[in-house]
């Protein structure tokens, strides 16, 4: 009998995934890896802006999902404690290279090179604080709960919804300035 993953779509579990790998089952780690990397490169490019630096987030997460998972701890859902490491990973970056901008005086917003068919939304994305990205884009792009994004990101529901909503209005001033 397989066990159901947190979607019921009969898949192994990611918690079941996760306990294999902690046991140091490659076909376990794989399958994490398939299941998982497509969705994490979308939100790692929306939150970072650039495919490279996307590609660079998602191999690093993975990597520390691969050491790191007998941290794991069953009382959360396997994609909530994956989509944690993901975030933490591409707010680390995201900071690393602000920084990096602003130690050379470049205090631009450029998030790549610019490209026709950009939307003004990952503009707006990308003038949102690092946080406030990672909880939109949960919200709007992966639909999780705020319940989940609370425990994804470790804050409470109320601060999701706090700056939720910040980043809601923030995006909406942008593209009202944007759209003028």
């Amino acid at each position: 009998m397989r066990a159901t993953n947190e979607h019921g779509d009969g898949a192994v579990s990611d918690a079941a995934l996760l306990a294999r790998v902690a046991a140091g089952d490659h076909d376990g780690f794989a399958a994490l890896v398939h299941r998982y990397e497509t969705r994490f490169f979308a939100v790692a490019r929306r939150m970072l802006g650039d495919d490279a630096d996307a590609e660079d987030a998602v191999q690093t997460a993975l990597f520390r999902i691969y050491q790191s998972a007998a941290a794991y701890r069953d009382e959360w859902q396997g994609s909530t404690w994956l989509y944690r490491v993901l975030t933490n990973v591409c707010i680390d970056l995201w900071r690393k290279r602000r920084r990096g901008r602003e130690a050379s005086g470049d205090r631009s917003l450029s998030v790549g090179a610019p490209r026709a068919d950009r939307v003004d939304v990952d503009r707006a994305l990308a003038r949102l604080p690092a946080e406030a990205r990672a909880i939109l884009l949960l919200c709007y792009v992966e639909e999780r709960s705020y319940p989940e994004i609370a425990r994804i990101r470790g804050i409470s529901v109320n601060t999701v919804k706090t700056q939720l909503a910040r980043a809601k209005r923030a995006m909406r001033r942008y593209l009202n300035e944007v759209n003028s």
